[in-house]
């Protein structure tokens, strides 16, 4: 059985081939794994809000709109979602177009249980990597959210490396008034070090000219 997740990510089958969605359904719930079934692309886009599961196993081939525009969509909608595409033996090419837009993995038709097995349990690895990225990039915004314009100035400067003079002569201020400003960006968010500022302004992917 595929080990327990203190967090688990669960997974969604998308595939318009009902003999297909309940084998893989059944398979993945026979190792404790809570799996959801759509039959279209489409169905998985209109309820993505809703639809709390990590992992997503999608079909290339479906009426409507296709695996790979599915694909591209959710790199824009929801990146933090993990796809691994289902494809069939002629889909080669396609399935390494999907790699080429972020899936993990391929799996052809007609299934090996151990091979979807196997490629799950990696890719919900990824999918609770992903999440974990994702609350940090959140509380980062969170933290960065708190400093006041001239704050995020002169916090931007002092990530790139800028000295307290440098800083304020670019600004136009005093040196001790930038030092003044620096405690209070610490006290905001909670860092103690540089370094620290760094990766937390890494995290919220602020704008920093290097």
């Amino acid at each position: 059985m595929l080990e327990e997740q203190s967090d688990p990510i669960d997974v969604i089958v998308v595939d318009d081939d009902e003999a297909v969605r309940d084998s893989l359904t059944l398979l993945l719930e026979s190792e404790g794994i809570e799996a959801h079934a759509l039959a279209s692309g489409d169905e998985l886009l209109d309820g993505l809000d809703r639809l709390q599961h990590g992992l997503i196993l999608l079909d290339i081939r479906m009426p409507g709109t296709n695996g790979l525009e599915v694909l591209r969509l959710l790199g824009e909608r929801a990146p933090e979602r993990v796809v691994i595409m289902i494809t069939g033996h002629g889909d080669v090419s396609m399935a390494v177009r999907a790699m080429r837009l972020g899936a993990v993995d391929f799996i052809e038709k007609p299934f090996v249980d151990s091979r979807i097995l196997d490629a799950v349990r990696t890719a919900r690895q990824t999918a609770a990597e992903r999440r974990s990225d994702a609350r940090m990039r959140d509380h980062a915004k969170v933290l960065m959210g708190r400093l006041t314009p001239r704050e995020s100035e002169i916090m931007a400067l002092v990530v790139a490396g800028h000295p307290t003079k440098v800083i304020a002569a670019d600004l136009d201020i005093s040196p001790r008034t930038v030092e003044i400003h620096r405690q209070r960006i610490i006290q905001k968010t909670e860092v103690r070090s540089l370094s620290q500022l760094v990766r937390l302004a890494l995290a919220a992917e602020v704008k920093v000219e290097w």
